[in-house]
C-alpha cells in the first residue's frame, strides 16, 4: 500500500482501511485468490472448507422442511428467459451467453445460468400434474454466472456458488408460509446459530425486490465498518412464472388450477460476511461451530514430553468431538505459529511448553477475547468443550451489541443519510416513502428491508405507517 507505515506480514488495521484490510485477510489467511477470468475467483483450502461447513448445515435445515436435493443443467435456452420479461429484463446486464460450441453457431443461443427459475418452472410443468404432486418442493446446490462489472472476492463475482430453493404449492398461502419458513428456520436460524451472526429480517421494497417476485424477505447483516450485507434472500414469485411456464395441477374436483411458487437462495457470500462481520486486525475471528479447525494444540518446544502431551490431548479432544489439529512443527517459532493460528481465526489455542507439564496444567488462548487461562490437565478437554460453547455466544451478543449500538432513528431522509455513514438508520416508512428512497439512492445509501413495528416481517397488508424502513450503505 502505496505510503503505508505496515510491517511486513502484518494486516492493515480497519480502520485505517476496511476494504484493504479485507483483501488483506483473503490473502494472508489463504482463504482466496483471483481467477484467470476477470471476476471470477478460486476458493483456497481453507475458506472451502468453511464452504463445506455452511453447506451441510444449511442443507440439513432445508431438509428438515421437506426439501429434496435435485440437479439441473449449467446451460439454459435464451427463450427460457425471454418467457417471465420482467425476470429476463432484471438479469440481462449480467447474462453471459453461448453462441457458438462444436465448431458452428448455435441455432438458439444457450445461456450460463445466472439462477434457475426458468428451469425450475419448465421442470416443474412437466412433473406438476394433480394436486397429489403438491407440494413439490426441490433445492439445487450449483455454481451460477452473473458478469461482474465491480468484483470483489466472495462479496461478488462472476461466478459463485450457492443453493437455489424452488417450490411449487396448490395456495398462496401456503406458499407464502413456506418461504417465510425457509427464511426464518433454515437463514436466520443457521446465521444465528452457526455463524453467530445477528440479522434483520424483512422485505425488499419495490425498487429492491427480486426481478418477477411479488415479495421479497431478507436477512439484513451489519459488516464491522458499518455496511449492510444482504446475507440470504426468499421469494414469492406468486403465479408469474407459473402461469408463464404453465405450471398447473388438476384439484380434487378435477378443474385446472395454476400454481404458486417460491424461490429461494444463499450463497459464498456468507463467508464474506462471516470475515467482516467477526473479523479484526488481527485477523479472522471464528465461531466455533462453523470453524474448520476448532481447537489447535500447540507444542511450543522441541522435547518428546512436550510433543507426546500436546499429541495425546489433540487425539483426546478429536475422540471427544471438537475439530482440533496438532502443531508440533517446532522447528518454527513458536510466535509466528501462535499468530499464524490467530489469523486464520482458530477459536482455541492450547500452549504446552515444558513449564505447562511441571505444573500439570495448560494455557488456553480465546481468539475472540484474547483472554488466557489455565486449566488442569485432566479436565483440558471438558474445559475446552465448554468454551466453545461460551464463544460461540459472546461472539453473538457482541456482534448483536455492535448493531444496536449503530443504528440510530431518523424521522427525516437527512438524519437517515447523517446515521448511514457510520450504521444503519430506522425510519417509518410513510416518513420516506419512493421519493425519499430515491433521494437516498441518490447519495448511494439503499432502503435494506421494510420491517414491521416489532421488527418481524410484515404481512402483505401491512399499512405503511405501520412499517419501518432499515436504511444503510451496503456492499
Amino acid at each position: 500500500m502505496a505510503g503505508s507505515s505496515r510491517k511486513p506480514g502484518v494486516l492493515t488495521s480497519q480502520a485505517e482501511d476496511f476494504p484493504r484490510w479485507y483483501q488483506d485477510v483473503l490473502n494472508k489467511a489463504e482463504l482466496a485468490d483471483n481467477g484467470p477470468v476477470r471476476g471470477t475467483m478460486v476458493i483456497r483450502p481453507y475458506a472451502y472448507a468453511l464452504w463445506e461447513h455452511m453447506q451441510a448445515a444449511v442443507d440439513a435445515r432445508i431438509k428438515a422442511a421437506g426439501v429434496e436435493n435435485v440437479y439441473l443443467p449449467l446451460l439454459i435456452p435464451q427463450s427460457y428467459l425471454e418467457r417471465e420479461a420482467e425476470h429476463v429484463e432484471g438479469f440481462s446486464p449480467e447474462l453471459a451467453v453461448v453462441t457458438h460450441a462444436g465448431g458452428r453457431d448455435l441455432t438458439e443461443p444457450a445461456v450460463v445460468r445466472p439462477t434457475s427459475e426458468t428451469v425450475f418452472g419448465e421442470l416443474m410443468a412437466k412433473w406438476v400434474q394433480s394436486h397429489r404432486d403438491l407440494p413439490m418442493r426441490l433445492n439445487q446446490w450449483a455454481n451460477v454466472v452473473r458478469w461482474e462489472m465491480r468484483p470483489r472476492i466472495f462479496l461478488r463475482t462472476t461466478e459463485f456458488l450457492w443453493q437455489e430453493g424452488h417450490t411449487a404449492h396448490a395456495t398462496e398461502e401456503e406458499a407464502g408460509a413456506f418461504a417465510r419458513r425457509i427464511h426464518l428456520d433454515v437463514y436466520r436460524d443457521f446465521l444465528r446459530n452457526m455463524l453467530a451472526i445477528p440479522v434483520l429480517v424483512g422485505v425488499k421494497t419495490d425498487r429492491e425486490r427480486f426481478a418477477g417476485a411479488v415479495t421479497t424477505m431478507t436477512c439484513e447483516a451489519m459488516m464491522g465498518d458499518g455496511k449492510a450485507l444482504q446475507m440470504a434472500t426468499s421469494h414469492e414469485l406468486g403465479r408469474n412464472f407459473a402461469s408463464a411456464f404453465g405450471i398447473t395441477y388438476t384439484d380434487t374436483s378435477g378443474k385446472s388450477r395454476t400454481c404458486w411458487t417460491t424461490s429461494w437462495g444463499s450463497s459464498t457470500r456468507m463467508i464474506g460476511g462471516l470475515i467482516m462481520t467477526h473479523g479484526d486486525d488481527q485477523g479472522l475471528r471464528l465461531p466455533p461451530r462453523i470453524a474448520p479447525v476448532q481447537a489447535v494444540v500447540i507444542a511450543v518446544k522441541d522435547d518428546d514430553p512436550t510433543v507426546s502431551a500436546a499429541s495425546t490431548l489433540a487425539d483426546s479432544l478429536v475422540s471427544a468431538g471438537v475439530r482440533a489439529r496438532l502443531d508440533a512443527r517446532t522447528d518454527q517459532g513458536f510466535g509466528r505459529r501462535a499468530t499464524e493460528w490467530e489469523l486464520k481465526g482458530v477459536p482455541l489455542r492450547i500452549e504446552i511448553g515444558p513449564r505447562d507439564l511441571e505444573r500439570g496444567e495448560y494455557t488456553l488462548v480465546r481468539r475472540d477475547t484474547k483472554q488466557k487461562l489455565t486449566v488442569a490437565v485432566d479436565s483440558a478437554v471438558a474445559a475446552v468443550r465448554e468454551l466453545l460453547d461460551a464463544v460461540h455466544t459472546e461472539m453473538f451478543t457482541a456482534a448483536r451489541d455492535r448493531l444496536d449500538q449503530h443504528t440510530a432513528d431518523a424521522a427525516t431522509v437527512a438524519e437517515a443519510l447523517e446515521a448511514s455513514a457510520t450504521g444503519f438508520a430506522r425510519i417509518p416508512w410513510n416518513a420516506l416513502g419512493e421519493h425519499g428512497e430515491r433521494e437516498l439512492n441518490a447519495q448511494a445509501v439503499t432502503v435494506r428491508c421494510l420491517q414491521a413495528a416489532d421488527g418481524t416481517i410484515p404481512d402483505a397488508g401491512t399499512p405503511a405507517e405501520e412499517l419501518t424502513a432499515i436504511v444503510g450503505r451496503s456492499y
